[in-house]
C-alpha cells in the first residue's frame, strides 16, 4: 500500500493505528457548494471535504459540561462492550473502529480489554462510506498482519437510522465472497436508535460527549475521503489537523473514560449489557422517519437525521434546514441550541419527539 505510514493521529502510539492516507490540506469545498454537489448527484459526499475550524470557547464549555454529565455513562457502556468482546474465544483481537465516530470508543474498549481483561487487543480505525462500503484495502492489511478473520470486531459510536450498519453488512458479505473469508459483520455500538447493530449497550438517545466535537476528540483526524487519485490498493484518505493541537481533547478524553471504567469495574459486579429491544427500536425509527418525511415533504430519507449524534453532525458539516428538540431546556441539547443560534438555523419544539433531537438537511431544490 503506497502513500500511507502508520500513524495514530494525536493519540499515543499503540492506542490506534489509523489505516488512512494522510492527504494535504487543500482542495476543500465550501459547505453550501458541497451540499449542492451531493444532492445534484454530480459528486459523492465521500469525494469532498469541507474545512474544519476550532470550536469556540463557548462551545468547548458545553463539551466540558457534557463530559461531566455523561462521561460516567459512556464509560459504563464501553465497559459493557468490552466485557462482551472479552468473552470471544480468540485471545488476540483486532478491534476495527469506524472512523471517526467509532475511534474514541475503540481506543477506550481496546484499553479495557488489555488492562482489565488481559486480552491482546490491537485497535485499527478504518473508513466506511455510505454507498461505497468499507475500505477493502484496510481489511486486507489487517489480515496480512496476522489477524484471523474471526478475531475482527467492528465498533462505532452509535446508529441513527442504521445505514452504516447495513452498509457494513453488505460490504463485508462482498469481501468474504471475494476473499474466501468469514469475517463477522456485526457492529458494536454504545447506542442503537435503529435496532440495526449486532450489539449495543443501549437504545437510548443520550448525549455521547464525543459526538459533539469533530477532529479535536478523534485524534485530529478529519472525516474520511475517497480522493480522486485512489488506486485499488490505496486506503481511503483523511486530513490531519495538526494546527488544532492546542485545543485537542482526544487523548485526555479517552484517558478519563478508561479511568472511570476501571473504577467502575472495582465495584461488586461489572455492568452487564442489558437486553436490547431491537425490534421496538427499529419500529420506532421507521415510524418516525416515515412520518417526518410526509410532514415536511421530504423525498430523500438521507435528509432526515434522528438522534443527538446525527443532529449534531448536520449542524457541524451540512446545510441544516431545521432542528427539532423534544425539550429545549435539556442539558443533552444545549450544544445544539448554541450551534443553531450561531448558524441561524430555525428550531422547532416537539414534546412528542421520540428522540432528544432531529435535524433536517436542506434540500438543494429549496434554493
Amino acid at each position: 500500500m503506497s502513500g500511507w505510514e502508520d500513524f495514530s493521529g494525536s493519540y499515543r502510539k499503540g492506542e490506534v493505528s489509523f489505516l488512512l492516507r494522510r492527504l494535504p490540506q487543500e482542495g476543500f469545498v465550501d459547505v453550501a457548494e458541497k451540499e449542492a454537489l451531493i444532492q445534484s448527484g454530480r459528486r459523492h459526499y465521500s469525494q469532498m471535504l469541507s474545512p474544519e475550524s476550532m470550536p469556540s470557547e463557548r462551545y468547548m464549555r458545553l463539551f466540558d459540561e457534557a463530559c461531566r454529565a455523561n462521561n460516567a455513562r459512556m464509560a459504563r457502556d464501553c465497559l459493557r462492550l468490552a466485557r462482551l468482546i472479552a468473552a470471544r474465544p480468540l485471545h488476540r483481537l483486532a478491534l476495527v473502529s469506524l472512523a471517526r465516530a467509532g475511534t474514541p470508543v475503540g481506543v477506550v474498549v481496546a484499553r479495557l480489554l488489555r488492562e482489565l481483561f488481559g486480552r491482546d487487543a490491537v485497535h485499527y480505525s478504518v473508513s466506511i462510506v455510505r454507498d461505497r462500503g468499507i475500505d477493502a484495502a484496510a481489511l486486507r492489511h489487517i489480515l496480512a498482519h496476522g489477524h484471523q478473520p474471526d478475531s475482527i470486531v467492528f465498533l462505532d459510536g452509535w446508529t441513527g437510522k442504521g445505514v452504516i450498519a447495513r452498509e457494513l453488512a453488505g460490504s463485508i458479505e462482498t469481501f468474504n465472497v471475494r476473499h474466501g473469508t468469514h469475517i463477522d459483520a456485526g457492529l458494536h455500538v454504545l447506542s442503537d436508535l435503529a435496532g440495526a447493530a449486532a450489539c449495543a449497550a443501549s437504545c437510548d438517545d443520550y448525549l455521547i460527549p464525543s459526538s459533539i466535537l469533530n477532529a479535536t476528540v478523534s485524534g485530529l483526524v478529519s472525516r474520511t475521503v475517497m480522493s480522486d487519485d485512489m488506486r485499488s490498493d490505496d486506503f481511503h484518505g483523511c486530513v490531519f489537523y495538526e494546527q488544532f493541537a492546542q485545543v485537542d481533547r482526544s487523548q485526555a478524553f479517552a484517558d478519563e473514560l478508561v479511568g472511570l471504567a476501571l473504577t467502575l469495574a472495582q465495584s461488586d459486579t461489572l455492568p452487564r449489557a442489558q437486553a436490547i429491544d431491537a425490534v421496538a427500536a427499529r419500529e420506532r425509527s421507521q415510524t418516525y422517519i416515515g412520518a417526518a418525511m410526509r410532514r415536511y415533504g421530504i423525498a430523500d430519507v438521507n435528509l432526515v437525521k434522528p438522534g443527538i449524534g446525527e443532529a449534531t453532525r448536520v449542524l457541524l458539516r451540512r446545510v441544516p434546514r431545521l432542528v427539532m428538540l423534544r425539550d429545549p431546556g435539556a442539558t443533552e441539547v444545549a450544544h445544539l441550541a448554541v450551534l443553531a443560534e450561531e448558524k441561524r438555523v430555525p428550531v422547532e419544539i416537539d414534546p412528542h419527539l421520540p428522540y432528544h433531537a432531529v435535524s433536517l438537511i436542506r434540500s438543494a431544490s429549496d434554493g
